[in-house]
């Protein structure tokens, strides 16, 4: 994976809040964080598009059906008990 390097510019506070993330090791310079902080932004696009798409699926599945408590419950107790 070939890198590109960027110049960016902080606030104060964002300097230091930075600076704060790496002093306490969680981070080993301002690219990793940096780095990291767009994984996390990417992954979370990534589950809001799902959600998205599940939620146009289950608008587009037909009219709702009466929720039946007492099957649910009977299904998760049938996967407890497959499970132990």
């Amino acid at each position: 994976m070939s890198m590109h390097r960027k110049t960016i510019t902080l606030t104060e506070q964002q300097d230091d809040w930075v600076k704060g993330q790496i002093e306490s090791g969680h981070f080993g310079n301002d690219s990793e964080y940096i780095r990291d902080l767009i994984r996390r932004d990417q992954q979370a696009k990534e589950r809001l598009a799902t959600l998205r798409q599940a939620l146009a699926e289950g608008e587009s599945s037909g009219k709702p059906k009466p929720l039946d408590m007492a099957a649910i419950k009977a299904t998760g107790r049938k996967r407890m008990k497959a499970a132990n």
